[in-house]
């Protein structure tokens, strides 16, 4: 047998496959091609003998050590089945399930928040569970029996002052995440009470409609600023119910008297746990969270164990943060570490606390990919794509690891920004680029998955499956809930199509709005289907697109519809940008834009083009403007925006949208109202001055 015959037929029959073959010949020497080039010649050369011994033992060695795929739970081509109902086609199901039944609940004695935090206690005992910092210490950590106990004397203190142990009793809590957050809600839980979380961005308004409507009498606070806000209510009169207000830190005398004065009484936390009450345990009898958020991954290959760690910092007042504390962490006896509240700190929190699960909107990994990929020298921009490549080709074949030579060479600095323990992302809330999860995916050596949902069906409904690390679609229906697509005439989309409405209906699809019939009748059809106004697209492999949306479109003068959300998510893939939200009139023929550029990467984009100049200068200079505008609309054509859809001019704004300044909302998407409205003036100014 020939030398090159023997080892091909170790190539053959290895079962080595795609990248990882192709690395594994990339070490081998080029061999001679000559025929009389064979096992008999080598064997006359004691050398030759040790070499061939060495590379048996090598390929072995590859053989056992490298790296495995991930197997899928379920055939990936059919990742969700058909469901024919009244000759509807378009209703699909989880491949997970066995039949047409939806699954209810996945641990049989676990069917509460409540249950979910006992199982976790169960799992965990003494172990850590919420975490929480000073600047530049490290966590400091509170046990889950600490917890529990806390949790149990703090809703004896609830009742001692009068709160019913039922659902209809709702409690305020007015707060940034941390740990006093979740053991407040854990003592409402323990006594089937409801809570009801507040933020500073909902406004006056909207503050004093959610205290009347619920009833509350008793709201918890983390400071005493929030506490006044809301005593500033009572004393104009317009929050009748209002009674209490709890705050975590210690309270001055002036807002006790204040309180008062105005017939609220101030107590700080530890005061209303010392209150003491002879009282039974309550089991919730309500709110019945559905945990099957994340049993497409426990029911695949991948789990969640007592060892991971979750950093906490999008807002505990929505569902997506609320489910993944409790359902994937709390439930399993895993911890949680709290930012320090300072969204600036937060890299640095992360790096202190070394997650292993990173719950993202896509805003921050559009950050990371901008900051990852915005590397200026020709060389190591070289290095880097070639790098992603590679990884790339192996995640094709469904290779996930974070050890691979260009993870030592290449990626590790990156890694380590993110504390370099990450098993797992998480990014909903939104649409991401396939082009940035792909790159991510690659770079970060982690599972990323992507979710959709929305607070009305406990924020999931459909999630990315295991083992599935192609892009462009938010996943396979979970096993808890039916998805249908449903016509949109208006839209030109129709469910024959694979096109339309996205509609849910199951077990985690909420009964309604809190005494409001009328919304609850515009989201819930007649048949239990919630309707999310979102425009979905079953793809090939029985996963589902998010293509436009239902409600955030307006039509330009000439009757073209256009989705902006859709436009904005394509021109943050530009370089120069950070921000951007489009604007379109119905009374005009054109979109405008307001771009707010990358503080990072904007001024050296802007020299590589000879203009040089501060931030905010480079921001007013109209060749600049002309630049980003260029670029934008390159891209635009890249992904295939029509004419129509293209910006025709913009505004460059040198300060970011943010939730202190009323232009994002916690979960960082655009308040389209405000920015409309702060922007007036400038887009006045743009229609009056750009000629279509």
């Amino acid at each position: 047998m020939h030398f090159q015959e023997w080892l091909q037929s170790l190539h053959s029959s290895g079962g080595v496959r795609g990248p990882v073959r192709e690395d594994f010949w990339s070490l081998l020497p080029s061999l001679p091609s000559s025929s009389s080039f064979s096992l008999s010649s080598l064997s006359r050369s004691p050398s030759s003998l040790l070499g061939i011994g060495a590379l048996a033992s090598l390929t072995a060695y590859w053989l056992v050590t490298r790296p495995r795929p991930m197997h899928p739970p379920c055939d990936l081509n059919a990742q969700s089945i058909a469901v024919q109902v009244r000759g509807e086609p378009n209703w699909r199901r989880s491949a997970l399930l066995k039949d047409d039944a939806l699954l209810e609940f996945y641990y049989d004695d676990t069917r509460t928040a409540y249950d979910m935090f006992q199982r976790g206690l169960r799992v965990a005992g003494n172990g850590p569970c919420l975490g929480f910092r000073k600047p530049g210490e490290p966590y400091q950590w509170i046990s889950y029996t600490e917890v529990a106990e806390q949790a149990q004397v703090l809703g004896s203190g609830l009742l001692g002052k009068g709160c019913q142990p039922n659902p209809e009793q709702f409690i305020g809590i007015f707060a940034q995440n941390r740990p006093e957050w979740i053991i407040s809600e854990l003592a409402c839980y323990t006594f089937s009470m409801a809570v009801v979380p507040l933020y500073d961005t909902l406004g006056e308004e909207a503050m004093v409609h959610i205290l009347n409507l619920a009833e509350i009498s008793l709201v918890i606070c983390d400071k005493e600023e929030k506490a006044e806000s809301l005593l500033g209510n009572k004393e104009k009169g317009v929050t009748p119910t209002l009674s209490c207000l709890v705050i975590f830190n210690d309270c001055s005398d002036a807002i006790v008297e204040r309180g008062k004065n105005c017939g609220v009484e101030i107590l700080e936390l530890t005061q209303l746990m010392h209150i003491q009450l002879v009282c039974h345990l309550y089991y919730p009898l309500c709110n019945r969270f559905m945990y099957q958020f994340f049993l497409s991954i426990s029911q695949g290959s991948f789990f969640i164990r007592q060892e991971d760690v979750s950093i906490s910092y999008l807002p505990l007042a929505h569902m997506f943060e609320r489910m993944i504390q409790v359902v994937s962490m709390f439930c399993h006896g895993a911890r949680v570490g709290f930012y320090q509240g300072d969204i600036s700190l937060l890299m640095d929190d992360i790096k202190t606390l070394k997650p292993t699960f990173f719950p993202v909107v896509p805003r921050l990994l559009n950050r990371i990919y901008d900051k990852v990929s915005s590397v200026t020298s020709p060389l190591r921009r070289a290095v880097l794509h070639y790098a992603v490549r590679r990884k790339q080709a192996e995640l094709s074949s469904g290779v996930v690891r974070n050890n691979s030579l260009w993870d030592r060479l290449v990626f590790n600095r990156i890694q380590a920004n993110l504390g370099g323990n990450l098993r797992f992302i998480l990014t909903a809330s939104a649409p991401i680029s396939p082009t940035v999860l792909s790159f991510l995916r690659a770079t970060l050596g982690c599972l990323i998955f992507e979710g959709y949902g929305q607070t009305e069906c406990t924020a999931g409904c459909t999630f990315s499956m295991p083992g599935d690390w192609s892009a462009g679609h938010v996943g396979a229906p979970l096993p808890c809930a039916m998805v249908k697509l449903v016509d949109i005439p208006d839209m030109n989309y129709y469910a024959k199509n694979g096109e339309g409405e996205i509609c849910i209906r199951g077990h985690s699809v909420f009964r309604g709005y809190l005494k409001d019939e009328e919304k609850t009748a515009e989201a819930l059809d007649s048949d239990g289907w919630l309707h999310s106004g979102d425009v979905g697209q079953w793809l090939l492999n029985g996963t589902l697109r998010i293509i436009d949306r239902k409600k955030h479109i307006f039509k330009l003068s000439q009757g073209e519809y256009i989705a902006p959300e859709r436009i904005e998510n394509v021109y943050m893939r530009c370089v120069p940008v950070l921000q951007v939200f489009v604007h379109g009139d119905s009374l005009k023929s054109h979109l405008i834009g307001i771009v707010v550029p990358d503080p990072e990467v904007f001024n050296d984009w802007v020299k590589e083009r000879g203009i040089i100049g501060s931030y905010k200068e480079l921001c007013q200079h109209p060749d600049v403007k002309k630049a980003v505008l260029e670029d934008m609309t390159a891209i635009g054509k890249e992904a295939g925006l029509k004419s129509f859809e293209q910006v025709k001019d913009l505004h460059l704004h040198p300060e970011m949208f943010s939730v202190s300044n009323g232009l994002l909302t916690p979960t960082l998407k655009s308040r389209r109202v405000d920015i409309r409205r702060v922007f007036q003036e400038q887009i006045t100014n743009m229609y009056s001055t750009t000629a279509i």
